[in-house]
């Protein structure tokens, strides 16, 4: 290390502290866990230091060329010359530390830091929570104030958020987004505005937290008053205090504040936003208004296929609709379509995870390099927002192996563990959870230049096989219109919360309705699929029970038999391929369990029958088709049938 001048005076010091309030202090220059106090302010050691050189001796010091810290001749020379050198943690000793926060916490927001540890550690008895993002960059990062008990996933507390898009720093009655409170805070209903009011007002959607109340707003694009700040906090801070006091009854209580004495009266946070419950119909309906042509049977699958389980392969003949109405059903769902849906291009040389999850920097020691296509990045969000619903859209994904790319994917869905990034590294945490409100939806062609799945892929996920049929395209020529498809976009947001309940949400198989029945079906697949061990396991019984009591519950307005046909096709089928010396057996088999009348002859039937002659109409003719695959090629499978 370089050694320090000698000659560095008092006078040089309080020069460039002097410098450094005019100035400010530049990115990258604050201390991580001392600072030199004088006036009562906060200033980095390391920073005076090297300005001091400049009026002692005419230039800067490089802080990459000398030590912070206790004992070291940095630390030496300001001590000897009469400064005192303190903690962090001790800035509650400080006279403004309200300033110092607010200061250093705005200028960080604008920067990709997401380091925390070094802010201020508590306040009037609370604790003080700073977040500028996990993993990503927050577009609103906070400092909360938590009491005892509460915090920021589940209570109230005062709040600092900065929506530094707009420029505007908010001080707010906050309201935890993930859990609902068990508090609520007593405010008059007249009195305050939401958030989301707020920025209504002015013709804005605010990113986040809509539901808290305001207290004060104050605009970061003028010289703030930093007295007025810390005085507005303090008497929001007094008015916690008191609710939390008051939280075991809900009498009207009086708070001072402002010199004024106001009687509050406890509101109902939850009625400030209503949430609709999810609604298939709707969705089905608004869907018809883009021109785009769809049965109503194939949406309602998806849409059930979704809630079972977050994860759906659409297969098909190009160009029949598979990506649109993906992209459809996560538009009209989400709010925000830019932070929330995620549709990316799978390439035919994709052979590891780092297209999707990125990967340590080889070069650069604790850097991680993000794939540019945003599929890390809306993991980050999925975690911080679990009450949304979030789409990972993978377009022709089996252009390359799903089994090598998307391995962590499929492995965290079952065993509930964490995906690993990278250790010690500033840019991502060590692991990520795979979040319960991301949905990833997978479209697939069928030809020579891509790849079939594996039963580790298959047992995954639901298969919707998407098919143009004569009637369909004499339909879609009538219908035929101007595609308006974003006149969809955000219909179903208001529905959002209920729908990730509803996916998250366990089913009860002893209370499902008709169980009997539904095991005895199952049963008799089972037994004929074991036959070629294609037969299905716990996973895929759980997934059958969950599929079929949801179409029961969502008001479908299907028979049972038409929802354990959807399910059938989707779960049980796909599975199926082999010579025909080895299938044929159970094809039969299986079509025998699909039909009303066993007289109607697999062997002997050139085209398909009436619907009304089959029981599982869907799987019958799935079973029919491969049969006559089978018969032609000498073999067959779900896929190319």
């Amino acid at each position: 290390m370089k050694d320090l001048p000698k000659n560095i005076k008092p006078e040089h010091i309080v020069q460039a502290i002097h410098k450094i309030e005019k100035e400010g202090i530049p990115p990258q220059a604050h201390s991580s866990t001392y600072d030199v106090l004088y006036e009562g302010r906060r200033f980095p050691p390391k920073l005076v230091l090297s300005y001091a050189n400049i009026f002692a001796n005419g230039v800067a010091l490089d802080r990459s060329e000398f030590e912070g810290g206790i004992g070291t001749p940095c630390f030496k020379i300001l001590e000897e010359n009469g400064f005192t050198i303190v903690t962090k943690e001790s800035m509650t000793g400080s006279q403004e530390p309200i300033k110092e926060l607010l200061e250093r916490f705005i200028e960080q927001a604008h920067t990709s830091n997401l380091k925390n540890k070094d802010y201020l550690k508590t306040f009037e008895g609370l604790k003080v929570k700073v977040s500028f993002g996990q993993g990503v960059v927050s577009r609103v990062p906070w400092i909360s104030f938590l009491a005892e008990n509460q915090t920021t996933s589940k209570g109230i507390y005062p709040v600092f958020l900065f929506y530094k898009k707009h420029d505007t720093l908010i001080l707010a009655y906050g309201i935890s987004e993930k859990y609902l409170p068990s508090i609520e805070w007593n405010i008059m209903n007249d009195e305050k505005e939401t958030i989301e009011d707020y920025f209504k007002s002015k013709g804005i959607v605010p990113d986040r937290y809509g539901s808290s109340f305001v207290y004060n707003i104050y605009d970061t694009s003028k010289e703030l008053d930093f007295k007025s700040i810390e005085s507005d906090l303090k008497n929001l801070i007094q008015e916690y205090k008191v609710t939390l006091d008051n939280a075991i009854n809900s009498k009207p209580i009086k708070l001072k504040r402002n010199l004024k004495t106001i009687e509050t009266k406890p509101i109902d946070i939850k009625s400030k936003v209503k949430q609709p419950p999810f609604d298939l119909n709707t969705f089905t309906t608004d869907l018809q208004s883009t021109g785009l042509v769809f049965s109503n049977q194939l949406v309602t699958r998806f849409v059930l296929s979704l809630l079972t389980k977050p994860f759906v392969i659409l297969s098909g003949l190009s160009g029949s609709g598979k990506t649109q109405l993906a992209i459809c059903f996560a538009k009209w769902i989400c709010e925000n379509n830019d932070e929330q849906v995620c549709v990316v291009p799978i390439g035919a040389d994709w052979t590891n995870r780092e297209f999707l999850l990125g990967y340590p920097n080889a070069i650069k020691p604790g850097k991680y390099v993000m794939p540019d296509n945003g599929a890390l990045e809306l993991l980050f969000k999925a975690n911080a927002n679990k009450d949304k619903p979030y789409f990972l859209i993978l377009d022709e994904m089996n252009l390359s192996y799903v089994e090598r790319y998307l391995a962590d994917f499929l492995s965290a869905m079952e065993s509930g563990e964490k995906i690993p990034l990278m250790k010690d590294s500033d840019d991502v945490p060590a692991s990520i959870e795979l979040p319960k409100n991301l949905f990833i939806i997978g479209t697939i062609n069928v030809d020579e230049t891509t790849y079939m799945f594996s039963p580790k892929v298959l047992d995954r996920a639901n298969v919707i096989e998407f098919r143009i049929m004569p009637s369909d395209l004499d339909d879609f020529f009538q219908k035929s219109a101007v595609k308006d498809k974003k006149s969809i976009i955000g219909k179903g947001a208001l529905q959002s919360a209920d729908f990730v309940t509803i996916a998250n949400n366990t089913i009860d198989h002893q209370n499902i309705e008709s169980r009997q029945a539904i095991i005895d079906t199952l049963k008799k697949f089972f037994l004929e699929l074991k036959s070629i061990h294609a037969e299905f396991g716990y996973r895929t019984a759980n997934e059958l029970f969950r599929f079929i009591s949801l179409g029961q519950k969502l008001k479908t307005g299907w028979t049972l038999d038409e929802i354990i046909d959807a399910a059938i096709i989707q779960k049980l089928l796909p599975k199926l391929h082999g010579s025909r010396k080895k299938i044929e057996p159970t094809l039969k088999a299986l079509w025998n369990l699909c039909v009303n009348d066993e007289k109607q002859n697999l062997e002997t039937i050139s085209q398909f029958p009436e619907e009304s002659n089959m029981r599982y109409p869907l799987s019958a003719e799935k079973i029919w088709r491969m049969f006559r695959i089978a018969q032609d090629n000498g073999f067959t499978s779900f896929a190319e049938a």
